[in-house]
């Protein structure tokens, strides 16, 4: 096994956060929710134009988002890796961009950079820093991907944004891979230290010669990262991720992860109470960890940057007994 996959194999369990504009709705838009359709996908769900979806930076202001904070309880939960979504579908992005002004530190009144203030609190604490990038679905952007998508998304949800931009014909994803995702990619490999993997996500419309170049950009700026079997179903990734919520019951003999909620939602619902206690999350992080399998753990935080209630006090629980 390679070094730099040693740790990853060690790791055992991890933290992820979907944080973003959608976590300024909280499930819900114009009078009504979601129901149980998970989170981020509020704007496909409701179809929200990015006139006015794109408005939400003007209130996007999470004041008491403390990245220590978010870290510490983790890493005293047992949890040996972070994971942020440094740019979800929505095509916001949690970090500042050359390329994109549509960001929290560009078009929001917290001018914050939160992918820079997790970097260095992973690295104070001693955790191993991880970022989730959408490479291929922007539904900011005309030519974001999904347009050739052979099914919808649950409850007839569309991959592509094809409510601003309903001619799938005159799409062409070179042209979002080009202007944004390639250097955003870049941006997120050389300007925030040590970054330990990329966890990629959903790769409609990306080509296997565009997906094999974001890998190699990856090795060639950060030789020690490793990138996640999302990027593309054609290249041979350094580990694999399961399906969302996906608990395998078979051994794995290669670096293998599973990526479950802890509620039911990936990005904050206010109304989402069904969550696992510590005594189910230590059971199923058993039943992975004998496999083989590493347990990525999500949590939502809220809008104002705050881990719900219920999500801090399972994790206080687990600091119990350091996720064992």
């Amino acid at each position: 096994m390679k070094e730099e996959h040693v740790w990853f194999k060690n790791a055992g369990f991890g933290i992820m956060l979907h944080f973003g504009l959608y976590s300024v709705l909280g499930g819900e838009w114009k009078g009504k929710r979601m129901g149980k359709t998970i989170g981020e996908w509020i704007q496909p769900y409701f179809k929200i134009p990015n006139s006015e979806y794109h408005k939400l930076t003007q209130v996007f202001n999470p004041i008491f988002f403390d990245a220590e904070e978010w870290v510490k309880l983790a890493k005293n939960a047992g949890m040996n890796y972070f994971v942020i979504t440094a740019k979800h579908h929505e095509g916001f992005a949690l970090f500042k961009s050359k390329v994109s002004d549509f960001s929290s530190v560009d078009a929001t009144p917290c001018k914050r950079d939160i992918i820079s203030e997790c970097s260095i609190a992973c690295k104070k604490y001693g955790m191993k820093f991880g970022l989730y990038y959408s490479q291929a679905l922007d539904w900011s952007h005309p030519d974001g991907g999904g347009f050739t998508a052979p099914e919808l998304n649950v409850e007839n949800m569309s991959w592509t944004n094809n409510w601003d931009f309903p001619d799938a014909d005159k799409k062409d994803y070179s042209r979002c891979y080009e202007e944004k995702i390639k250097p955003q990619v870049i941006e997120l490999l050389t300007n925030y230290g040590e970054v330990s993997l990329i966890w990629f996500d959903t790769p409609y419309d990306i080509t296997e010669e565009q997906a094999t170049e974001l890998y190699n950009l990856v090795k060639k700026y950060q030789p020690n990262c490793l990138v996640n079997s999302r990027i593309s179903g054609e290249i041979k990734p350094d580990y694999y991720s399961a399906g969302d919520n996906e608990i395998p019951n078979d051994a794995k003999t290669v670096l293998y992860e599973s990526p479950a909620t802890l509620n039911d939602t990936w990005g904050y619902k206010t109304y989402d109470e069904n969550w696992k206690d510590a005594k189910l999350v230590l059971k199923t992080k058993k039943h992975l960890n004998d496999l083989g399998i590493n347990y990525l753990l999500n949590i939502g935080p809220d809008y104002l940057g705050r881990m719900p209630a219920p999500a801090m006090e399972i994790l206080k629980e687990l600091a119990k007994t350091k996720g064992l």
